[in-house]
């Protein structure tokens, strides 16, 4: 039991389950409610789409045991309560399960690219396996590079249930014919919403992560954000995309609010825009490891806020 609970913290089985809800957030939120709309045939594939999550699942939970693996020396001077690898579960068998995850992860993606023709899903999550290593091994500890990568990484999460869904709507035959005029454009405009709010927000909480973890990694020669350009310049940087994020975001609850659904409008505001202006307060008090860490965990709020807006558009 111990080495079971171990394996789920390893691989962050809350984020794990934040991909899940996301991508069926998405897929039956977003995309079913734009197809029922204009046909009422039901998708013929809901197990492959069950079978993307897997594979979605299975490729981020090895990114974050091959992230462990490479990092026990940084994580001993940040977190040495909560190191797995080499304490509880052998460096060997980090890794494979990182190899076994990663294949799983692989090959469901070519079964689902090859059923459904769609060469992409198969060659970025590839892409995304060797991104992650790289990750670990190189680009963590380089300047933006490695937060960019991870933010990425996330809007990747929508991003292939995009492709997904467009090629079952486009490449399937049967169901499907030219006068379903599904609006593609309406759905290519929500993901384009949603894939930027996961890379913003990441890329933030990133950053907050460097913050958080500045001692390791300077004693470990990570040229992160906060080392290369100081404490204060982190801050700005965060707090610029944070304010960028809240103008976005008021744009589209003024949109909302004007096409009558103050409902979603009110949302926005409250569990949203709010708490990111709270975010930005708090980052300009901060200056110690714990504040750090509750502002990430304040990140994580806004992130999962930012992902259950999707349940309004079943309604709309």
């Amino acid at each position: 039991m111990k080495l079971i609970i171990a394996f789920f913290r390893l691989t962050r089985w809350p984020n794990l389950l934040f991909i899940v809800i996301t991508q069926i957030l998405f897929y039956s939120c977003v995309y079913l409610p734009l197809l029922h709309a204009q046909t009422s045939n039901p998708t013929q594939h809901q197990t492959l789409f069950i079978l993307l999550c897997v594979a979605s699942v299975c490729i981020a939970a090895a990114g974050y045991i091959i992230n462990d693996y490479f990092d026990i020396k940084i994580d001993i001077v940040n977190k040495p309560d909560k190191i797995i690898v080499n304490k509880i579960i052998k460096r060997r068998w980090a890794i494979v399960w990182h190899f076994i995850l990663s294949t799983i992860g692989i090959l469901l993606s070519i079964y689902i690219g090859y059923t459904l023709h769609e060469w992409i899903v198969i060659s970025i999550n590839f892409l995304c396996v060797i991104a992650l290593w790289f990750y670990s091994t190189t680009f963590k500890r380089k300047l933006l590079s490695g937060n960019i990568i991870i933010a990425a990484l996330t809007a990747w999460v929508i991003l292939v249930v995009y492709f997904f869904v467009g090629a079952e709507i486009f490449s399937l035959k049967g169901w499907y014919n030219a006068s379903n005029n599904f609006n593609s454009s309406k759905l290519f405009k929500i993901t384009m919403v949603y894939a930027a709010f996961a890379f913003i927000t990441t890329l933030i909480r990133e950053v907050v992560k460097d913050l958080e973890d500045m001692d390791g990694d300077r004693k470990y020669h990570c040229n992160t954000m906060p080392i290369a350009w100081g404490v204060p310049a982190a801050k700005v940087f965060t707090a610029v995309w944070l304010c960028v994020t809240i103008a976005a975001l008021a744009v589209i609850q003024l949109y909302a609010w004007q096409l009558g659904y103050w409902l979603a409008a009110v949302y926005l505001l409250v569990l949203v825009i709010a708490p990111a202006i709270v975010i930005i307060y708090k980052l300009s008090k901060a200056y110690t490891v714990a504040h750090y860490h509750t502002i990430s965990n304040w990140v994580k709020l806004l992130m999962l806020f930012g992902i259950l807006s999707m349940l309004f558009f079943k309604f709309m």
